[in-house]
């Protein structure tokens, strides 16, 4: 006995969806005209390879842990293999750190 699997988009609402979010149609458009969910869309186009998920930070680059050890290093004129262990302190530790430096200097 061969059982059938619900399909859940046909062909052609594959290629609505996949060809609209390649021309910059919203998600949230694509799934209101093929009438599904944002999140099945979305579902959709990353089984498909197509989707990129949106930047955490808008417009903002995100500045690492790494990235604040190395300013302190620079700052006060150290090996960053010296103070390579500030990792292990919170990211928020280690901005107020720095801003205290860099306005000091």
């Amino acid at each position: 006995m061969t059982e059938k699997t619900a399909v859940n988009y046909t062909e052609a609402q594959v290629a609505t969806i996949v060809e609209g979010y390649k021309a910059g149609t919203s998600v949230e458009d694509l799934a209101t005209q093929v009438g599904k969910t944002v999140k099945s869309v979305v579902a959709k186009l990353s089984r498909e390879g197509v989707y990129k998920a949106k930047a955490a930070n808008k417009g903002k680059a995100s500045t690492t842990k790494a990235d604040l050890i190395a300013k302190l290093a620079l700052e006060l004129d150290i090996d960053a293999v010296v103070i390579a262990s500030l990792e292990k302190a919170t990211k928020e530790a280690l901005e107020a750190l720095v801003a205290k430096v860099v306005f000091a200097n």
